[in-house]
């Protein structure tokens, strides 16, 4: 009898703001080949994250071959994505979009640390989707209530929770807040930014250095 594939692990809707402090990660056996997990500070596992957001820069950083980053905000932060030669279809849709744009992004915490010790967080994307901003919308309310449910249930004593609170100095409320302030700019907003041509999601910073990595991860 044929073994049957192994279930991908569900997605994780994620704010950049808790994405980027997620910078513990762990196994849950020895296996070689066993799931890496992001530890959320919120008090979850995430193999595989969800988010949407407004892609605001691109640049193919490869030397060798091409190894494309992008810059993607959503409300509360910027998450960074890396695709290369081992994600041709996400590496492709980053060559074909112009910024800005509204994207989905379904693909995996990765964790890297600089010179200085300093661990970075960026996802490797499985896949990248042009969406609108409806979706970015609906997208913004299901994370935000997510996000403020993991927060309620952080006491309760889940393992994840007890290791938040072993690795992370970080105070679970502080994302229920920016879950909250995410949705008081979503009320706020009047129509599509990108249309309207004014600065989409939480993106204040106008791209700055400061926001940019300051190594790129290894394929």
């Amino acid at each position: 009898m044929s073994q049957s594939a192994p279930s991908r692990e569900v997605a994780r809707r994620v704010f950049a703001t808790e994405f980027n402090d997620a910078g513990f990660t762990f196994t849950e056996s020895d296996d070689e080949r066993a799931p890496v997990y992001a530890l959320l500070p919120t008090g979850e596992s995430a193999n595989r994250v969800f988010f949407v957001g407004t892609l605001t820069e691109k640049e193919d950083v490869g030397e060798d071959s091409e190894y494309w980053r992008g810059r993607i905000v959503d409300p509360t932060g910027t998450f960074f994505v890396y695709a290369g030669q081992y994600q041709p279809e996400a590496a492709s849709k980053l060559r074909e979009l112009d910024a800005p744009a509204y994207v989905a992004v379904v693909g995996k915490p990765r964790t890297y640390e600089t010179d200085d010790g300093t661990v970075r967080v960026s996802v490797r994307p499985e896949s990248i989707t042009e969406v609108d901003a409806a979706t970015r919308d609906r997208w913004v309310v299901e994370t935000a209530n997510r996000t403020i449910e993991r927060v309620a249930a952080f006491d309760d004593g889940n393992e994840y929770a007890r290791m938040a609170r072993e690795e992370y100095d970080i105070d679970p409320e502080t994302y229920k807040a920016a879950a909250l302030s995410a949705l008081e700019d979503l009320d706020e907003a009047d129509g599509d930014e990108l249309a309207d041509g004014g600065a989409a999601d939480g993106d204040t910073s106008g791209g700055s250095a400061a926001d940019e990595p300051a190594e790129t991860p290894d394929l």
